[in-house]
Formats: C-alpha cells, sequence, structure tokens
C-alpha cells in the first residue's frame, strides 16, 4: 500500500530538493500534493487525505503550527514532519499539543530526514495493519452474531431480538426490514451414504460442501449466509438486493440452484437436492417457510424442487399437515429428554394413521419413510445409536413393504430412543457440566463447537438444551458472564483495562470496549471511577 504525502514550503528551492534527494518510491510514498503556505496546504487536505505531511513552520498567510491546528479542529490525524530555521521550544511545545512527534531544525540534513521518514512511514503502515486486522476481528465477531441469529430464527429456538445485531460501523441493524430468499440444500441419501464414515469423516465431508456452498454464489454478487442446520443439510439465505432485483433473483434461484448441484458434484462428487421457496421472506416468515420447505423437499423426488407459500387447505391436506406436527413433536421430545412428550406425540400419531383415507396412503409411507431417516440423523446427532444398531435398522428398513412395517421400525427406534435417553446423562447435568467448563475457560476463545464436543453431544442439540435450561442463548449467557466478571474486576482489582479485557476472553480491546459500554452505559474507565465514588 502506497502512502500519500503533502510538502509545503514557500522555498521552492527546499520544495525541489524535499521532492527530489528523498527516495519517496523505494520509501512506498508517493507526492500527492505540494503547497507554498498553511492555506493552500489546508485547501489540499480536505481532497488528498495525506497520511504524512513534511511542513515548514515559518510561512507567509498561515504558518505551519496553525496549519496542523486546523487539520486537526478538522478530523485529519494524518503524521507531521515539521521543519524550522528557529530552536524554540514554544514551538515544539505547541505541536507536541497537536500530537507532532518529529521536529528538525534547517538547514535539512537530507540523510536524516530520510531516516525521520522511513520511521514515520513504518510507524503508519504498522497502524494500519493493525487496525485491518482489527477490523477482520470485529467483522468476524459481526457474521458470527448474525448467523447465530438467523440460524436460532430458523430453528425457533430463540427469542432474537431483531433490532440488536451490530453491523461492523457499530450501527444498529434492523433486521424487520431484511427479505431473504431460502434455498434448502440437503445431501441426497445422506442417512445411508454416512453409514460408514467415522465422526471425522462425517465432519470433513460436511465441512468440505459447506466451503463450496460459500462460495458457489459469489459471482452472482449476492449477500448471502450459509446456515448448516444439522449433519448433510444447508440453508442459504439470500438477501434480496432491492426492489427492482426482487422479481428478477426469484426468476433466476432455478439458475441458482442447477449451479450450486453442478458445483458440489464436481468438487465433491457427490450429489444434493435443492428446494427454493418462491417467495421473498421477511425475517418472522423464516421459520414457517423453512418447515414447509423441509416437509414439501422430503416428498419431491425431482432433483429441484419449488415450494409456494401455502394457501387454501381441503381436509386431506390437512390431516397430512397434522401428522408432520406429531413427527416433529416426537422429534422435540426426544431432543428435549422429555418422555412423557415423546410417548404422548407417538401414541396420537398411531391413533391418527388409522383414520387416514386410502388415498393419501402413499403420502403417509412417504412422511413416515422421511420421519424414520430424520430420525436416525437426530439419534446419530445425540449418539444414541451405535454403528451396528444403526446397521440393524437399515436390514429392517430394507424388507419393509407395507406402511404398517415402516411403521414398525419407527416404534421401536422410539423405544429404543426412550430407553438409551434413561441410560445417558440427564439435560440437567449436561448443562451443570457445560457451566462448570463456561466459568472455568471463559478466558478462552470458547466456542458452541469446543462445548458440544467436550459434551458428547451435536451443535444444535446443546443450543437447543442451553436455551431450554438458562433462558438465553450460549452467546448471551457468555456475554453477561464476561460483563459482570470484568465490573467485579474493575470494582476490586488495580488492573489496566487491557488486563481486564484479556482476562475475560477479549484480546481485541476496541471490541471489549464496545460491548461494556453496551452493557453498562459506561466506558471500563467511566464505571471503575464511579464505583469509587
Amino acid at each position: 500500500m502506497m502512502l500519500k504525502a503533502l510538502l509545503v514550503d514557500d522555498e521552492i528551492n527546499i520544495l525541489r530538493n524535499l521532492q527530489s534527494v528523498i527516495p519517496w518510491e523505494n520509501i512506498g510514498i508517493e507526492i500527492v500534493g505540494t503547497a507554498e503556505n498553511g492555506a493552500k496546504a489546508l485547501e489540499l487536505v480536505d481532497h488528498i487525505r495525506p497520511d504524512l505531511v513534511v511542513s515548514d513552520i515559518s510561512m507567509p498567510i498561515m504558518d505551519g503550527i496553525t496549519f496542523v491546528q486546523k487539520m486537526r479542529e478538522r478530523g485529519i490525524t494524518c503524521e507531521c514532519v515539521m521543519l524550522t530555521g528557529y530552536q524554540s521550544f514554544e514551538y515544539a511545545r505547541s505541536l507536541m499539543r497537536y500530537g507532532v512527534k518529529e521536529y528538525m531544525m534547517k538547514p535539512v540534513d537530507y540523510d536524516e530526514l530520510e531516516r525521520v521518514i522511513r520511521r514515520t512511514a513504518a510507524s503508519i503502515q504498522e497502524r494500519a495493519l493493525k487496525v485491518k486486522q482489527e477490523q477482520r476481528v470485529r467483522n468476524s465477531a459481526v457474521n458470527l452474531v448474525y448467523e447465530k441469529n438467523l440460524h436460532d430464527l430458523l430453528l425457533d429456538c430463540s427469542s432474537v431480538d431483531t433490532h440488536l445485531v451490530l453491523d461492523e460501523e457499530g450501527k444498529k441493524l434492523d433486521l424487520n426490514r431484511a427479505k431473504y430468499l431460502l434455498l434448502l440444500v440437503d445431501l441426497e441419501h445422506y442417512a445411508q451414504l454416512s453409514l460408514g464414515w467415522d465422526e471425522k469423516e462425517r465432519k470433513l465431508w460436511n465441512f468440505a460442501i459447506y466451503n463450496v456452498l460459500s462460495e458457489v454464489l459469489c459471482s452472482e454478487k449476492r449477500n448471502y449466509t450459509v446456515l448448516q442446520m444439522r449433519e448433510g443439510e444447508w440453508c442459504l439465505l439470500i438477501e434480496q438486493a432491492g426492489d427492482k432485483l426482487a422479481a428478477e433473483d426469484l426468476n433466476r434461484a432455478g439458475s441458482w440452484a442447477e449451479l450450486i448441484r453442478e458445483s458440489v458434484r464436481s468438487s465433491i462428487k457427490l450429489d444434493v437436492h435443492v428446494s427454493i421457496y418462491v417467495e421473498w421472506i421477511p425475517i418472522s416468515g423464516l421459520r414457517n417457510a423453512y418447515k414447509r420447505v423441509h416437509w414439501e423437499s422430503s416428498l419431491s423426488p425431482a432433483s429441484v424442487t419449488y415450494v409456494a407459500a401455502a394457501q387454501g387447505q381441503g381436509a386431506a391436506q390437512i390431516q397430512l399437515d397434522m401428522l408432520w406436527k406429531l413427527t416433529e413433536d416426537m422429534v422435540t421430545g426426544l431432543k428435549q429428554c422429555n418422555r412423557m412428550k415423546t410417548e404422548e406425540a407417538m401414541q396420537a400419531l398411531n391413533a391418527h394413521l388409522k383414520i387416514i383415507p386410502d388415498s393419501s396412503l402413499l403420502r403417509v409411507r412417504q412422511i413416515i419413510h422421511y420421519f424414520v431417516l430424520n430420525l436416525i440423523r437426530e439419534m446419530r446427532e445425540v449418539n444414541m445409536l451405535t454403528q451396528s444398531e444403526e446397521d440393524a435398522i437399515w436390514v429392517k428398513l430394507n424388507q419393509c413393504i407395507r406402511v404398517k412395517d415402516v411403521l414398525l421400525v419407527m416404534n421401536e427406534m422410539v423405544s429404543q430412543c426412550l430407553v438409551v435417553f434413561v441410560s445417558k446423562k440427564t439435560s440437567v447435568v449436561l448443562m451443570e457440566s457445560a457451566q462448570a467448563y463456561i466459568h472455568e475457560h471463559m478466558s478462552k476463545d470458547i466456542g458452541i463447537d469446543e462445548l458440544a464436543s467436550t459434551l458428547g453431544i451435536s451443535n444444535s442439540y446443546f443450543s437447543l438444551l442451553f436455551k431450554q435450561h438458562f433462558g438465553v442463548t450460549f452467546v448471551e449467557y457468555l456475554t453477561k458472564l464476561r460483563m459482570e466478571t470484568a465490573k467485579a474486576m474493575l470494582e476490586t482489582k488495580e488492573r489496566r483495562v487491557a488486563q481486564v479485557s484479556k482476562s475475560v476472553g477479549y484480546l481485541d480491546g476496541r471490541y471489549f470496549m464496545k460491548l461494556f459500554h453496551r452493557y453498562t452505559g459506561m466506558t471500563p474507565t467511566e464505571y471503575r471511577i464511579s464505583r469509587r465514588n
């Protein structure tokens, strides 16, 4: 990155020497302007925004000290190297007040000036690099919060405040104004395909597909987010880019789906099924849209499925929707370790199947088959199935001929899940272990992946249990814990703010101060003074 420099001196010979003697290009600096007094220089800085100013002090119309003062009043914080023919303590003191570190006497020793400029340029570049790294950290944190909010909204496991997500500049984003195009990507035959994979292989395959999906639409110049909903399934949320492009993007969704399929096939050598919700969805409608796409995609043999919002419903459709609800209630009961809820849903499902008309039996078989496949996924994620037990289930499924046979396998699986839950840790014990781990490792960069792995459960199962047990999300809980700990440390210990920041897990001090101010309404220093008073 080339730095920009402005040279200011009322002596034309000195200006020429400054331009020709100093090896600017070698240092990494471009001369973008020259001026013979402070007034003309001030006109230039507003347009060229230099990184470095080399200026004389004694000049007509406006001297160098006044010029620097005016720059600072305009918020221009560039580095300055000042030249003067008078050795004056008053000059030095005035310049120090405006943040000027370099002050040289005339006649100019150009070798010494070159060393000063090289040192100053290195300082500017180092500072710019640090700002860029901090911005990258903040952007990463912002993206994680944004993605976590969307993920929780889709799964309906968090009461997300859609006004509190911050953008990169610290401004509030109103997600209620956002609209999304939803594409659901599902790895075809994942439950059977992954049967021979161990946990490490499953993670590698899922990560590889996630990477492809994260890059596949970049050339389309659309902002979109990729969320892994569970193993073998991803949700792409494409942000509406404006009213003029809304209809065009809906029409192009089919070509995007084919692009996704082709990219995964060519990169990973696996096939995916893509379902498209063919309407723009406000934030409040994401959960229902996701559920509908999820249901409809399981019943479609096509490689790309188009799903429209539900219009009118006949009696048969209402009965089928009830089946969906009961199967969903059963899975939820299992994931919540709620035996009563699971058994009640299972009994209601069996009773409801008896009154389904013959004309709907094919669709019923599809729903039950879909449920069994998804139940295998869920059991695998919470470590309720051994490899031999899963092999035995697939043997039974392959032998099923009637709906009754598939239903029998489903009942056996649910019963097996309930038996396993009795022998597994309860959700209370899991969350107590999680809480202890969080308190012990609060000063480190911990996340859901690490905690879920430590407890031996999936990320989605951990998020669900955590929200149910503590009433807040993991991020909300961790942030509050860190802020309260920081408050206590500021009250009782003579530590610098930077030390407190690192002690509670924030390596980026500026990000910590922003969070602390948002949490308490005060900066850390203001809080410390207020508590002492």
